[in-house]
């Protein structure tokens, strides 16, 4: 086990650059199945999530390497319809490849995916939407098993727009006979990347960023070289730890349209942000004030992936806020690590009630899910005194890098091995 050593207090100066969003490069490499060309990701995070899926691409019969910080994958050799119990038990986005694996083999074996415990993230959407287009499921001893003679395209009304589902149904859709149309689509950038690569190869998808998307069945796929959008959640990360700590911090490589919810969260709480091309810059020098309410809500909402983060901003504001979690259940299991820091935070059901303190007080605390762990780094990043944050291979699952990035704006935070 591994963990960071923080000592708190140091104001941030400087610049970070931002990789490749997580969660397009994983769909994306989800995508490569369904194509014998070859496939060049470029400025991919080395994070354990993208390793994880990289493995199982290999369990699958694909050649993925990384050359740098760019992904190549060749999939002719892809011979397998089957992802491993044990690699979809630690990867939750291990479930988009069900639409790209039936799509190549009209057959498909996986167990139910893992990933962070931040409350229930049932598949019923993404079956359900895999059977509107023909494939036969069956679910048994913790396994699911797909099978159909061939894809068929047809209209997918999902019940609420699921990232997940939007894209596995995407991946399935591509080379199904005749024209699929997603209703109640999830609007995320991700998903317009991800309509973007595959059209970068070959496919026909209008509507990405929108309710409705339309998928044109196509009959083959070519290779290509593709940069995803950057890590929205990474550069918002940055920010809040910027705004925490106080300094300036440039964050580059960063689309600020992409996280404006944050940024005119930031702003309320008192933070001066500038744009400038593919930076965002943020300066504080001073104690924040509370924003009253934020709610989490699918995108163009407040993201739920940065509700950890900005709530333990808040708990050091000046004032009294609430938090609302509308998407997971579970994603307030940090706040008793933060209370050992000296936040004053309850938690009735979905809402955080939060009494700003002046500080945090140096601790050791526990990881317990990525972003959950990457808020307890803001925290010991602005604590007074010596804070241990452990089990950080939570946090590996989606920084790249965290520490020496950290370290690279005034930080003072180390790695150790347990």
């Amino acid at each position: 086990m591994e963990k960071y050593i923080i000592n708190g207090g140091n104001k941030l100066y400087g610049s970070v650059g931002i990789q490749s969003a997580k969660n397009s490069v994983l769909p994306i490499l989800a995508a490569a199945v369904l194509t014998d060309g070859k496939v060049e990701i470029i400025n991919v995070p080395q994070i354990s999530d993208v390793k994880n899926m990289v493995k199982i691409l290999s369990c699958l019969g694909c050649d993925a390497v990384y050359e740098g910080d760019n992904l190549k994958i060749d999939s002719s050799s892809a011979d397998s319809c089957e992802i491993p119990s044990a690699l979809a038990h630690e990867l939750r986005s291990s479930v988009f490849l069900l639409g790209s694996v039936i799509s190549r083999f009209h057959a498909a074996k996986i167990a139910y995916p893992g990933g962070c415990d931040i409350g229930l993230r049932p598949v019923d959407l993404h079956l359900t939407g895999l059977k509107r287009l023909g494939v036969k499921i069956t679910e048994r001893n913790g396994y699911i098993l797909c099978k159909c003679d061939k894809l068929v395209g047809n209209e997918v009304m999902l019940d609420c727009p699921s990232v997940g589902a939007t894209e596995n149904i995407m991946l399935a859709a591509v080379k199904a006979e005749g024209v699929t149309v997603i209703r109640n689509a999830a609007r995320e950038p991700e998903i317009e990347d991800l309509q973007n690569f595959l059209n970068a190869i070959g496919a026909k998808i209008s509507g990405a960023g929108s309710g409705t998307i339309v998928v044109e069945g196509v009959k083959k796929l070519t290779g290509g070289q593709y940069l995803p959008i950057p890590d929205r959640i990474e550069a918002g990360t940055f920010l809040i730890a910027a705004a925490m700590c106080g300094g300036e911090v440039s964050v580059e490589g960063a689309r600020a349209e992409n996280i404006s919810s944050l940024i005119h969260k930031l702003r309320e709480n008192g933070c001066k942000i500038s744009m400038k091309s593919d930076t965002i810059i943020l300066e504080n020098h001073k104690r924040l004030t509370s924003v009253k309410m934020t709610e989490t809500q699918p995108y163009p909402g407040f993201p739920t992936d940065l509700q950890a983060q900005y709530t333990t901003l808040c708990a050091v504001c000046e004032g009294h806020s609430i938090i609302t979690e509308n998407l997971f259940e579970t994603r307030f299991k940090y706040v008793p690590e933060l209370r050992k820091m000296g936040a004053d935070i309850t938690v009735i059901n979905r809402n955080a009630f939060i009494r700003g303190v002046e500080r945090y007080k140096g601790a050791t605390v526990v990881a317990h899910d990525l972003r959950g762990g990457a808020a307890l780094v803001l925290a010991g990043l602005s604590a007074e005194g010596r804070s241990e944050v452990i089990d950080i291979s939570h946090i590996d699952r989606g920084y790249s890098s965290f520490e020496q990035k950290l370290r690279s704006i005034g930080a003072d935070i180390v790695r150790i091995t347990v």
